[in-house]
Formats: structure tokens, sequence, C-alpha cells
């Protein structure tokens, strides 16, 4: 990745996200001066300690010498920890902050984009791009200035002790630096292709887990363990192949060491014959060049964490960006419902991913208190309906009203609040049953849950269960059957309140004892509410007041069973096909 690629990212990453923290930043600054102050004193000590010490035998400085290099060493070391925790807690807010973005943009996003994009991905940008962000700013940042500072003060102390010597030693980093930073180039494409295979890794994991039945079923448990090798062995060759760069460094920069000390040695004994360098200033130098090789390398490879945290900038930038189409507009008024009438006038939509209308131009009205039920077969655009009017996508062309309000133009969240969805995909949470009931209301009394529960007929299967309401049900409810998640999630929607229930297959996927039980508690929840039903067993829609039959996009006939029955071939093949 060249620098002019990497650079707006760069300034978008310090616009965005380090420059509130400059203050915190400016303070490790001055820590990296004192650490190369120190460092630097270290080095310059040995001067005077050799000189005073070994060859002039004072005795008085034997101990106020030693004495100064320990301080020197404490401050260092004290300034260093104070430095590295301060940008370490920069690190960790901006990952923080990165993360929350995430957080936020799965929240607000439309469900069209989250339903076209793997759980596993958002996964890995949480776990590993946001980690390398961090590593970028609390690595790279302190590597900057602490080492950018120490060459610096080595440096000088090497000019002071003999400025031959150290032009000599100048000629030599340059080598140890472009040997690091061409060492950096490969580790940094060699991290980038493990993170990538991380990622899948992720993904796949992800996916192990929601096909588990799937998997079982279908007797896949030896491909699954076949691909779950590869993918595993994929990991671990690209792991296996940044270790190695890594540790490919270590000879080649340790022979070059080797060569810069022989001929500093070389250099140094004729500057010593020619009683231009003594025996104090050699230690001298020789100490600070030493030291400066740490550092040197450090900020030749400085290039590593950079291109990885800027790769995974770039990922997560794509998330961040997206653009969220359905907005909260906290300046639109609220929706008032009073009836629950619902009209879709001339409405169309069409998925991104689709190449004609999913709805075309429907226009139909639903009187407040009633039940509305959509029928037809697989594809008919019947749970778009239920998508829209909640508005988890918003239709391309047309309106959509509650009590003649225009859905689009009141605030979002009082549109939703209206409402309560039952789905066939029922949603529940790693908690208490107590817990995934007030999901609906968190402030609920414990009267008011087991009240809802009640009318769900779910009272009965809880009282049963170890811990009651205090039963932990596991993830998405593992532990329950069918017909009691169901139960959980009328409850849940009891509980809520709303004026309009949107039911989506709540029953397709029950046997039939369990689908008796659950009717009834449907009963109960749609109660003189204004109700809309996707149903595929149309036995359960008999006393619908309305029923819309629907076929490629659009409505073609509409009525109560009876009427259809006799005036709709499309609704009386469905019914007789179902009697069969």
């Amino acid at each position: 990745m060249k620098f002019k690629e990497i650079k707006p990212i760069l300034i978008r990453l310090f616009r965005d996200y380090v420059k509130k923290h400059l203050r915190k930043i400016f303070f490790a600054l001055i820590l990296s001066i004192i650490v190369a102050v120190c460092t630097a004193s270290i080095a310059w000590l040995l001067d005077p300690a050799v000189k005073k010490i070994f060859i002039e035998k004072n005795t008085t400085l034997s101990w106020v010498i030693p004495i100064l290099i320990v301080l020197a060493f404490s401050g260092k070391g004290l300034s260093l920890y104070i430095a590295r925790l301060t940008i370490i807690k920069v690190g960790a807010a901006i990952n923080g902050e990165v993360n929350k973005q995430i957080t936020d943009n799965i929240i607000k996003t439309d469900i069209h984009t989250l339903d076209n994009r793997h759980s596993g991905k958002y996964i890995s940008n949480v776990m590993y791009d946001a980690g390398q962000i961090q590593n970028l700013v609390s690595t790279s940042v302190l590597s900057l200035m602490k080492d950018g500072f120490s060459v610096i003060a080595l440096v000088g102390v090497m000019f002071y002790q003999n400025w031959k010597l150290a032009l000599f030693a100048m000629l030599m980093m340059p080598l140890a630096g472009g040997l690091a930073k061409s060492l950096g180039k490969r580790i940094g494409k060699a991290v980038g292709q493990a993170g990538e295979a991380s990622g899948v890794l992720v993904t796949f994991i992800s996916e192990m887990f929601k096909g588990s039945r799937m998997i079982r079923i279908y007797q896949k448990e030896d491909h699954v363990k076949s691909e779950a090798n590869r993918v595993i062995n994929d990991v671990i060759d690209k792991n296996v192949k940044t270790a190695s760069v890594l540790i490919r460094a270590a000879p080649l920069m340790e022979t070059l060491t080797g060569i810069m000390i022989a001929g500093f040695i070389a250099f140094s004994g004729k500057l010593i014959a020619a009683g231009e360098l003594e025996v104090n200033n050699f230690f001298s130098f020789l100490a600070a060049m030493m030291m400066a090789y740490q550092p040197i390398r450090s900020l030749a490879t400085l290039n590593l964490s950079v291109y990885q945290g800027v790769t995974a900038f770039k990922r997560i930038s794509k998330i961040i960006d997206k653009e969220i189409k359905i907005k909260e507009d906290k300046n639109l008024p609220r929706l008032t419902v009073k009836d629950s009438n619902i009209t879709f006038n001339k409405v169309c939509f069409q998925y991104m991913t689709a190449d004609k209308l999913t709805i075309k131009d429907i226009s139909f009205s639903i009187d407040g208190g009633t039940m509305a039920a959509f029928v037809g077969h697989s594809g008919a655009g019947k749970s778009t309906i239920l998508n829209l009017l909640p508005r988890f996508y918003d239709p391309q062309d047309g309106q959509i009203r509650i009590d003649g309000q225009d859905t689009s133009k009141v605030r979002l969240s009082s549109l939703r609040k209206n409402l309560s969805l039952v789905s066939q995909d029922i949603i529940l949470f790693d908690d208490t049953i107590k817990n995934n009931i007030a999901y609906a209301r968190e402030n609920a009394t414990q009267k008011e849950i087991e009240k809802a529960c009640d009318f769900a007929a779910a009272s009965e299967f809880i009282e049963k269960m170890p811990n009651k309401f205090e039963t932990t049900i596991g993830e998405n409810g593992v532990r329950l059957s069918g017909g009691q998640k169901q139960r959980i999630s009328i409850a849940r929607a009891i509980l809520k309140e709303s004026p309009i229930i949107l039911l989506d297959e709540a029953t397709s996927s029950l046997d039939a004892d369990s689908e008796e039980i659950v009717q009834n508690a449907i009963i109960n929840l749609t109660k003189n509410k204004t109700t809309l039903v996707i149903a595929h067993r149309l036995s359960t829609i008999h006393n619908a007041n309305k029923i819309f039959v629907m076929k490629n996009g659009e409505i073609i006939n509409s009525g109560n069973h009876e009427f259809l029955i006799e005036n709709c071939n499309e609704y009386k093949s469905l019914y007789q096909k179902q009697l069969k």
C-alpha cells in the first residue's frame, strides 16, 4: 500500500478518533522525551565512570556515578511505564469508540443490509480489526515518540564522544534500518493474510453453530469436520508464515550487528592508536550505539503496524460509512394512534438484490380493531407487507398510513412503539424467562409479567421450570420446546400492549397440540387489536375480517373466507390443497 493511499486514511483516523485524545498523547510525548534523556544519560555516564573510577581510581565518584546510573534507569522505567499506560488507555478508548460505532450501525441499519452481510464478518471486524486499530495507535504512536527521541538523544551522545566514529556508525545504521524495513513489508503482508484467514474461521464457526441441526440431519459431520480442518490449517499456515518471517529477521540482524561492531572496534582501535579517542569515550560511544540499535530497528518496522492498522480501518470504514437509510428524525411529530386504521396507497417495493418489484402498486385498507390476513404462494410478497409497516424497509413509491398519518413522516420510535411482532423465527436471549418477557417493557412488575403469561398460556409450563421465572433458557431458548418459545414470544408481545399486532406464520412450525394452545394465546393477544396475519395454514384464518390473496407481488382479490371460496380460484386452490 502506497503512502498516497495511506495518507487520507491516517488523516481521517486522526480527525475522527485520535484528535480528541491529544492532551494525553502530549503528556506521553513529554514522558518519551524524559525516557530519551535518561537513556542518553546512561550511555554518557559510562564515560566518567570508566575515566574517574577505573583509570583515575576516584573513590568519591565510585559510588556517586552508580547512584546516578540507577536513578537514570529508574527514571527511564517509570516514565516509560506511565507513557505506555497512557497510550494504552488512548488505544483502548479508540477501540471502544470503533466497536460502539459498529454496534450502533448494526442497530440502526436496515434489515435488508443485515440480511445480506454475514454476522461472522461483523464479529471479525469487532474482534480483529478494531484490535489492529488499537495497536496502530498504542504501539505506533508510542514507538514513534519514544524511539524517535531516544535515537536523537543517543546519536547526540555519539557525536559528543567522537564525531568520526559517529559518522562511521551513521553509515552502518541504515543497513540495519533498510533490512528491518524490507522484512517489515513481508511481515505486513503475512499478518494481513493471517487476519483474513482468522475472519474466515470466525465466519465458519458462526455458520457451524447456526447450522448444527442441518449438519446432523443431512449427515454432513465428516464434510464439516474436513472443511473445519481445512480452514483451521489455513489459519495455522498463515500464522506460521507470519512467525517464520518474524524470526527470519533474527539471524540476519544479528549477523549485521556483528559486522557493525567488528567494523566499529577496528576503526576505534585506529583512532585510539592515533590518540584521537580515549578508552572511556569508546565505552560510552559503544553503549550509545548498542542502545540505539533496538529503537532504530523498531522505527524501521513501524510500517508493519501502520499497514495492519490502516488495512483494518479500511475494512471497518465500509461498515461505519454504510448509509443508514431508515433514520430516527427527532424533528418529526410522534405517531398518535387512536383507531389503528391502516392504509397502503399504491405502494411499490423492490429488494436491492432483486431484478423486479416484489410488490407492485398495492393499495388496501384495514379497519382498526379487525384482523386482516395475507395469503399466497411463497414469494408472493406477504412478508414484505409486514416488513414495510414497521419500516424495516421503506417503499420506493407510495404511502403507508396509520390513522391517516404517513409512517415515513413520524418519529420512527413512536411508530414501532405501537407495533408488536410475533414471528415463526422466534428470537430469545440467553437469559431468564422473566427478562426475555420483560424485554418488551423493562419497568414491568412481576405481577404484570405473570398476567401476560396467563394470557399467553405460558404460566403452566413456567411454573414447572427449575427456577420458574428465573430459569435461564439458553441461547435462543434452546432449553424450551417450539410451543414454549412461541408462548414466551406472545407473552412479550402482550406485555408491550401495542394497538397493532403483526403475526408472521406464528404457528407454522408447531405440532397440532402446541398450535391449539398458541392459537388460544394469539386470540388473547389480538383481542380488540388491529392484526395483520401471514398464514401458512389457511384453517387458522377462517375468522379473519378480511383476507388478501396475493400473487406475484399483487393483490388479486380480497374478502372473507366464504366470499373467496366462491369467487377466487387462487384462494380456493390453496385451501383445497391443504385439505388434502
